[in-house]
């Protein structure tokens, strides 16, 4: 008690709030200044597969044994309804001179229009003449903002030479019109979205946690303390990971550092809350504004810690990911966390204890004798004041619990269900607006050619010198629209390479499944041939290859995270609750919600968005993000239910825990599901589902597991909830419990 007395002392008392509150302005200031913030070291191009994944060493066999199809490729697209005139394609022979002759920064290579022949240059024209593609390549290395950059310049260069602006032009029209496509068209429109994200959802957040909180509390001093918290967590936050990525420790992107900044303030506030209710509950106890907040520390600190630490470990088991995108987000989101999970526990309470009782305003909370001096003031009647800390969700959850139970199952279940029927895709295009310049040019391509002339696959042999009817194998196959001539390696003449243009799209799940064929037939073809064993000597790279090898890698990493993070939290929470018992229901309802906001995620996606498919990253996300901070609430309320059952029987201690604890779950999840429904205004499709499964998944918890699941399963377990630890007995030791809680307040003075 004395030690607790010392620490939550120190942060509540005249002298330590402010220190504490000067600590954390010296660290937003100094850090800021020091070290470089987070978002200026992006790096929107990292690799998100390792060279043990096939599609990698064969990117890295393309680049060495055939130079002038390395790097990465960008599609311009050109396109005239009715077809392209003899004076179009003039103009693009001057604009390819032009690039060979001073080629741009980045650039490797590109295709010499202007050193073929008329009757060659028809050939490379769509079947209705209305669309050529012209593909430049870039340096393999260059980051997406050089790769900006140079299309930049290359548009400008397009523009002289034409003398107008064909990228202004719509596409399918009598003018001539031109997009950039192709991987570098596609991670140059990435880049754009999640960089025009990062403002878009700092305001929109800041915007709806405010405006929340101002209806739930009607108090603007207390709806900006939350905000001020997560705001000075972020100013040191951000430096830290910009060191952190400074010295090579970590990588960070755009697309993290959006869902961050979202993950942040949704759990964030809801940390602070967690404080701030309990502090307004004790403000209505006590006088003393600091002994009310030395109480609220004692009472919610260790929640608030669990929470957070539930939270940050699960984050961390992301480190366990082989794929680069998983990877990358475990030390950011985690250290984002624990820094906001420690100012969550020092400059919140510093700042109640500087503001005090005026941190309600105007709903000031006093104790019942303030309440009597201040109506004699007024000369008005006082306001007798409840006494019943029951709910009528307690009182239900408490008298029905089978009902309850089995409904929630019933609804639960269901819901879960329809998780089954999802699909996945791995597709990037579909994740982007139908007006991107990309996805334009990928739709041009497809109406003049194959598909699959946006990414063709690159199969390579090693025939070491034997002669072998690969071309007429790739050709026969049913999905393959076409196969270039062989190309022999640049230090290797026995390596070949086969172009192959598929007749579907090269993004599609059906294409991936093909890669496995495309393997078979170069095997089948090298045995024929002679060869003793076509280990090592085939590798298959491209587009389509690569998002193959990003599938494999997904499901390995889902399959072992996912029970990492439940055995992470199984152990937190027996260490912390001492029930083998409670953890395992209280494991269990969080599990069934997350697949439960899966299949209802998938309902509204598919059926009322109409969205063909769920990004194949989704579950992993979801899972991480659902079951830790569903867990925060779990932990919450069953810490308050187990407190209570010290002193009360366990019947009613379920009532009051779920009365106590009901409002303040109730706000801190609308929060967090509005802030990760704001994810789902933005135009990229990966973010959008991401923040509508996470959403239904954060009101699932908050409306019917956390109120009525849990604790009917608690009240239908009765003392065997505690198992193995003994069941407190409160009709031995409930008056001393209950004279000690009363006079916990005193103590703390």
């Amino acid at each position: 008690m004395n030690e607790r007395k010392g620490i939550f002392g120190a942060l509540s008392g005249r002298v330590g709030r402010w220190v504490v509150l000067a600590v954390w302005i010296a660290a937003a200031v100094l850090l800021n200044v020091l070290w470089p913030g987070i978002n200026e070291r992006e790096n929107n191009n990292a690799a998100d597969l390792s060279d043990q994944y096939p599609s990698v060493q064969a990117a890295q066999v393309a680049e060495r044994e055939f130079p002038g199809d390395g790097g990465q490729p960008a599609l311009l697209v050109w396109n005239r309804s009715g077809g392209l005139s003899g004076e179009d394609l003039n103009g693009l022979a001057k604009l390819t001179e032009s690039l060979e002759s001073d080629p741009l920064p980045q650039q490797k290579g590109v295709l010499p229009l202007h050193k073929l022949p008329a009757p060659a240059r028809q050939s490379l024209l769509s079947e209705d003449g209305g669309t050529i593609v012209l593909p430049v390549t870039f340096d393999e290395a260059a980051d997406t903002d050089a790769l900006k950059e140079d299309v930049t310049l290359l548009k400008e260069r397009i523009n002289a030479v034409f003398g107008s602006d064909p990228f202004a032009v719509d596409t399918g029209t009598s003018e001539l019109s031109a997009r950039v496509t192709g991987p570098v068209g596609i991670a140059i429109d990435a880049g754009a979205l999640f960089q025009n994200a990062d403002v878009s959802l700092l305001i929109a957040t800041v915007v709806l946690v405010l405006v929340i909180l101002l209806l739930i509390y009607r108090s603007p001093i207390l709806a900006l303390i939350p905000i001020v918290a997560v705001g000075f967590a972020y100013l040191v936050i951000s430096p830290v990971l910009g060191t952190m990525a400074d010295r090579g420790w970590i990588t960070a992107d755009a697309q993290g550092i959006s869902i961050m900044t979202v993950l942040l303030f949704g759990a964030g506030t809801d940390y602070c809350l967690f404080l701030i209710t309990r502090f307004r509950h004790c403000l209505t106890e006590t006088a003393d504004k600091k002994a009310a907040l030395r109480a609220a520390l004692a009472d919610s600190s260790g929640a608030i810690a669990m929470s957070g630490l539930t939270v940050v470990l699960s984050l961390f088991t992301l480190l366990l990911a082989k794929y680069g995108a998983y990877h990358r987000f475990a030390v950011p989101f985690g250290v984002a966390i624990l820094i906001m999970g420690v100012a969550s526990l020092t400059l919140v309470p510093a700042l109640l204890g500087i503001i005090g009782r005026a941190s309600f305003f105007p709903f000031v909370p006093r104790t019942p004798e303030m309440e009597e001096e201040r109506a004699r003031r007024k000369n008005k009647p006082v306001k007798p004041r409840k006494k019943n800390k029951d709910s009528a969700i307690g009182r239900i959850v408490t008298e029905r619990p089978w009902t309850v139970v089995i409904a929630s199952l019933i609804v639960l279940g269901g819901l879960a269900a329809a998780s089954s029927q999802i699909r996945f895709t791995y597709d990037l295009l579909s994740s982007f607006p139908s007006d991107m310049e990309s996805v334009e040019g990928f739709d041009a391509i497809g109406k003049g050619f194959t598909p699959g002339e946006l990414a063709p696959v690159q199969v390579m042999v090693d025939t070491e010198g034997r002669d072998n009817d690969l071309a007429d194998r790739l050709a026969a196959l049913p999905f393959v629209a076409s196969v270039a001539e062989p190309e022999n390696g640049a230090e290797n003449a026995n390596i070949r390479l086969y172009s192959v243009k598929l007749n579907i799209n090269p993004y599609s799940n059906e294409a991936m499944d093909d890669i496995a064929e495309l393997r078979s037939a170069a095997e089948t073809s090298l045995t024929d041939a002679g060869a003793s064993s076509p280990d090592g000597k085939i590798w298959i790279g491209g587009q389509t290859a690569t998002q193959t090898d990003t599938r494999a890698a997904t499901d390995r990493d889902t399959d072992l995270i996912i029970p990492v993070v439940i055995g992470l939290i199984a152990i937190l929470l027996l260490a912390y609750l001492r029930s083998i018992v409670a953890t395992v229901y209280l494991i269990a309802t969080v599990v069934l919600s997350y697949f439960s906001a899966l299949g209802l995620g998938w309902l509204i996606l598919h059926y009322v968005l109409g969205q063909d498919a769920v990004q194949g990253a989704i579950p992993l996300y979801a899972f991480v993000f659902l079951v830790a901070l569903g867990e925060d609430y779990n932990i919450f309320m069953i810490s308050s239910i187990w407190s209570k059952s010290r002193r009360l029987p366990l019947k009613q201690a379920i009532r009051e825990g779920v009365g106590e604890t009901g409002t303040v779950i109730t706000s801190a999840g609308v929060i967090l599901a509005g802030t990760f429904a704001v994810l789902a205004t933005l135009p990229i499709q990966v973010l959008v589902q991401f923040g509508v499964v996470t959403a239904l998944g954060v009101l699932l918890d908050t409306f019917i597991v956390r109120p009525f699941l849990v604790p009917s399963i608690t009240r239908l377990l009765g003392g065997a909830a505690f198992w193995p630890a003994r069941p407190p007995r409160p009709d031995v030791d409930g008056a001393a419990s209950a004279a000690a809680a009363n006079s916990e307040i005193s103590a703390l003075r």
